[in-house]
C-alpha cells in the first residue's frame, strides 16, 4: 500500500510548520541537544548499505495524523526522543522523505480504533526528522521496537523497524536485526534515541 504521495495541501503546511518560528526555535534546540548528548551513531560513507527492510506486521493503517510528537494529555510511559536523517545511499541528504511512525504503547497494545502513538512528518531540507514519543511496552511474542515507513518524494516505500539495545527479547526475536538498533541513551527520565534511514535507488 502506497502512501498518498506529497500532495500540495502538505507541502503548505509543512512550509508553514518549518517557517514558523516556534518550529524553528524546537527544531534548533533539539538537534542541538541531540549532537551535545545523543550517543554518536557511525559517520555516513559514500556506498552505505542501505537500510533493512522488516514486516509493517498487522497493526498499520493509513492515514495517520501529521505531527511530530505522539504523545496525548496522560499518555502513559517512559518518554522517547528520537532524531536522525534520511540520506541515501551517497550520502547526500533526502528532502521532505515522510516517515510514518506507528507502535503498541506502554501496555504493550496497538489503538486499533484510532490514532493513539500514529503519526507521519516530513524531514526537512537537510533530510532530518525529530520524533517525540514514549518507550513502546513489549508486545506478546516480540521483542520492543517501533514501526516506521519512509519514503522520498516520487520513491519506493522502505518498511522497517527499530529496535532497542541490550532488550532481552532481541535473542529471542527471529525478526530483530541487529542494523536496525537505535543508539540510545538516559538523561534523567528521558530516552534519546538517534537513526539514520539510508535508502536504496532501486
Amino acid at each position: 500500500m502506497q502512501f498518498t504521495p506529497f500532495e500540495p495541501r502538505r507541502r503548505r503546511l509543512l512550509g508553514a510548520l518549518l517557517a514558523a518560528p516556534f518550529a524553528l526555535l524546537a527544531g534548533s534546540v533539539l538537534f542541538a541537544r541531540d549532537e551535545a548528548h545523543a550517543a554518536p551513531t557511525p559517520e555516513c560513507d559514500d556506498g552505505d548499505e542501505p537500510t533493512p527492510s522488516a514486516t509493517a506486521g498487522p497493526f498499520f493503517k493509513p492515514k495517520s495524523p501529521e505531527r511530530i510528537s505522539l504523545l496525548e494529555s496522560g499518555t502513559p510511559g517512559t518518554r522517547l526522543e528520537i532524531t536522525g536523517q534520511v540520506v541515501g545511499t551517497d550520502c547526500k541528504p533526502i528532502a521532505g522523505a515522510l516517515l510514518d511512525f506507528w507502535q503498541a504503547g506502554d501496555d504493550g497494545e496497538y489503538d486499533n480504533e484510532g490514532f493513539k502513538l500514529r503519526g507521519h512528518q516530513f524531514a526537512d531540507r537537510e533530510g532530518r526528522f525529530a520524533l517525540t514519543t514514549v518507550v513502546p511496552g513489549v508486545y506478546p511474542g516480540r521483542t520492543r521496537h517501533i514501526h516506521v515507513r519512509v519514503q522520498p518524494k516520487g520513491g519506493r516505500i522502505l518498511t522497517t523497524q527499530l529496535y532497542f539495545p541490550d532488550e532481552p527479547g532481541n535473542r529471542r526475536d527471529r525478526l530483530f536485526t541487529p542494523e536496525l538498533t537505535l543508539a540510545l541513551e538516559t538523561q534523567g527520565k528521558v530516552q534519546r534515541g538517534r537513526f539514520r534511514f539510508v535508502l536504496g535507488t532501486a
